[in-house]
C-alpha cells in the first residue's frame, strides 16, 4: 500500500470519528487515536454481550420445585 493511499485512508478514518479536533494536525491525529481507541473498546464489549446472548439463547433449565420431601417439575406449558 502506497504512503499516499495509507494517508488517505487515515484521514478518511480520522473524519469519520467526528469533527477535526485540535490546533494542528499533529494534535488532530492524537485526537483521532484516542476517539478510535474509545471506539474499539465499545466494538468489542458490543461483540462479548452479543455473544453471550447468542450463547444462552433459548436456554432452558429446568424448575424444581421440593415440597415435603416431594421433587416436583411444574409443566410451564403456557
Amino acid at each position: 500500500m502506497s504512503k499516499d493511499k495509507k494517508h488517505s485512508l487515515w484521514r478518511l478514518w480520522a473524519k469519520s470519528l467526528g469533527r477535526k479536533a485540535g490546533k494542528n494536525d499533529r494534535e488532530a491525529d492524537y485526537v483521532a487515536v484516542v476517539r478510535s481507541f474509545i471506539f474499539i473498546t465499545y466494538f468489542i464489549t458490543n461483540c462479548f454481550i452479543v455473544a453471550g446472548v447468542i450463547r444462552h439463547w433459548n436456554d432452558e433449565q429446568p424448575i424444581y420445585i421440593h415440597i415435603d420431601g416431594v421433587n416436583q417439575t411444574p409443566n410451564l406449558n403456557i
